[in-house]
């Protein structure tokens, strides 16, 4: 059986009296994954392709089931799964729309209201994707950890980022020293709360006003800060920092409502964990075009830094004083025009 034979069995089965479907590749953004829109006069449906030719897809595959169906079980809104074949990689699953958040925030009037509801929607992620999680599901980690930090975030962006993109080659020993000083920070954060792990703009889909996440394989469990630092840093969007600051107060009122005391302890990890978060967008963004050749990414590159320095500003801790300067530099050379893409 092939993926078109895939399709047609699930078409053949439930929709009998018309069979007609139009097909459209749909775009992919940072995965190698591959995703279709079916659409018919009778209903649509998104088919994704991940060939497990590899082992890391082949787990992969796995915890987008396995997670899937938990998320979709406590009421999450995630696209239901319809049929799956795990030998080839073939998932048919709901269809839950063609606008993402960061069409709707960009050209949106009213988008703090639109952005309170997701808050609202990612606490209860947060807090009910965490019953009954099982870790074994996860295909990275199990669980949001300095090792993570460490690999995946500071080591993704030394390489990627400053080596790979910008080409420095100084001296990585200072650097080392304000990785550690950030990860062990961010490590005293509860982290016992389901993860998304990329809960940015266009992971969210709106159709008529219901909110849809995509892309739960990476979950695992960790801490609160990371997903709302993902929505409120994204530079797919570009949020303004009175707008960042409205909405960050809304999710520190409403988790100080479910757990009466976590206010402070929330606030002091925020920043940590959100420069974290920072590293590894611009470490991504540097790998899918300088790797992938997906130089579509490198316009978001600007707003990732600049982010990442005022976040460094505003911490301003002599342990990240290193990161912090060569951040400046980087800035002021790219300003000039000379610091590459």
């Amino acid at each position: 059986m092939n993926l078109r034979e895939f399709a047609k069995s699930y078409i053949d089965d439930t929709y009998r009296d018309n069979r007609e479907f139009s097909w459209k590749r749909l775009p992919s953004d940072g995965s190698k994954r591959t995703f279709y829109r079916l659409n018919s006069k009778k209903g649509s449906f998104i088919l994704m392709a991940n060939p497990p030719t590899q082992r890391n897809a082949e787990k992969e595959n796995i915890s987008y089931l396995r997670i899937g169906e938990h998320l979709y079980s406590k009421g999450v809104p995630v696209a239901c799964i319809y049929r799956y074949d795990l030998d080839h990689g073939w998932f048919i699953m709901e269809d839950l729309g063609q606008r993402n958040l960061q069409e709707l925030a960009i050209s949106s009037k009213n988008r703090i209201s639109i952005y309170k509801k997701v808050i609202e929607l990612l606490m209860k992620i947060q807090f009910e994707g965490r019953e009954e999680f099982d870790p074994e599901w996860c295909y990275q980690t199990s669980r949001y950890d300095r090792a993570v930090m460490e690999r995946l975030e500071s080591d993704y962006f030394l390489t990627y980022f400053l080596k790979g993109l910008l080409g420095l080659n100084q001296d990585p020993s200072d650097l080392r020293c304000a990785f550690e000083h950030l990860a062990y920070h961010a490590s005293f954060a509860d982290s016992d709360f389901f993860l998304h792990r990329d809960f940015q703009s266009r992971n969210l889909i709106i159709k008529r006003g219901r909110i849809g996440v995509l892309d739960w394989q990476g979950g695992r469990l960790g801490p609160l800060q990371y997903d709302l630092a993902s929505l409120l840093i994204d530079p797919y969007v570009g949020l303004k920092k009175d707008e960042v600051m409205v909405l960050y107060d809304h999710y520190v009122k409403l988790i100080e409502e479910r757990l009466p005391g976590i206010s402070g302890s929330f606030t002091r990890y925020y920043p940590y964990l959100a420069i974290q978060r920072n590293l590894q967008i611009l470490g991504a963004f540097s790998y899918l075009s300088k790797i992938q050749g997906k130089n579509r990414f490198l316009a978001f590159i600007s707003p990732a830094l600049r982010s990442l320095g005022e976040l460094l500003e505003e911490l301003d801790e002599p342990g990240l004083y290193s990161l912090k300067k060569l951040i400046r530099e980087i800035a002021a050379e790219r300003k000039k025009g000379r610091a590459g893409p």
